[in-house]
């Protein structure tokens, strides 16, 4: 779990004994994860090698909100796609459309390539193809019963925060980051300097798993929105397909 300091586990003195709730993003070495106690503070960070293996650590989280699509379409693209590429205009290649469940299924990027031209007229890159693996993860550990998973886009939440309005800068940018850092501590999530083993991780990955635990505290007051509203259903599941915010 690493220091004390980057415990997800707050004691009770400091006021977040209650529930957390927690925001993932994926990063190179695996996931890195933003704890927030119920009155919305920051209560530490983590990262782990495996989805499955963050969620045991936080069996008391109420809400786990994380940056990577759930729920995949059998054909069509998916409505909440679209209505995030809106919300975070002109910054359209923000966010990137997520081919059906069949190219996922694919066994190399070649395969994958041609199974999404063939369905949806167009390909798919390298970059989204490298999200095949922490994609199945994660849609594996909804599907097998962990409800407390739900969709959400860090671009999307910073818009939500920033009163509609994307960030202009980049979220690798010096700017873009300064201004995300200060959006956040405007809605009282200070990010400490020291985030022990958490702060190994690129910066613009610690943000955006913080933008996703402020969605996450919305979700846990029912406060959320949701793009469409009201989320579309995942096909053999029932479960709901949507970015919320």
């Amino acid at each position: 779990m690493g220091s004390r300091r980057a415990a997800f586990h707050t004691p009770p003195a400091s006021g977040c004994a209650e529930s957390p709730v927690v925001g993932v993003d994926a990063c190179r070495t695996g996931w890195v994860a933003v704890a927030l106690c119920a009155q919305g503070r920051f209560a530490g960070a983590d990262t782990a090698g495996g989805l499955s293996e963050l969620l045991g650590r936080i069996p008391e989280a109420a809400v786990v909100a994380v940056d990577m699509p759930l729920g995949l379409p059998t054909s069509e693209r998916r409505a909440a796609d679209g209505l995030a590429v809106a919300m975070v205009a002109p910054h359209r290649s923000r966010v990137f459309s997520v081919p059906p469940r069949e190219v996922w299924e694919a066994a190399d990027y070649a395969d994958a390539n041609a199974r999404c031209r063939r369905l949806t007229g167009r390909g798919m890159s390298r970059q989204s193809w490298g999200l095949a693996v922490k994609l199945r993860e994660a849609n594996a550990c909804r599907d097998g019963g962990d409800h407390r998973l739900y969709e959400v886009h860090p671009e999307v939440s910073f818009a939500a925060v920033n009163e509609g309005r994307p960030v202009a800068w980049s979220k690798k940018s010096w700017n873009g980051q300064a201004v995300r850092r200060r959006l956040l501590a405007d809605w009282g999530i200070a990010l400490p300097d020291d985030l022990g083993p958490a702060g190994r991780v690129p910066p613009d990955d610690v943000l955006d798993a913080a933008a996703a635990a402020w969605s996450a505290r919305r979700i846990a007051l029912g406060t959320a929105r949701s793009l469409p509203d009201p989320p579309e259903t995942a096909a053999g599941t029932g479960l709901p397909v949507a970015i919320w915010y």
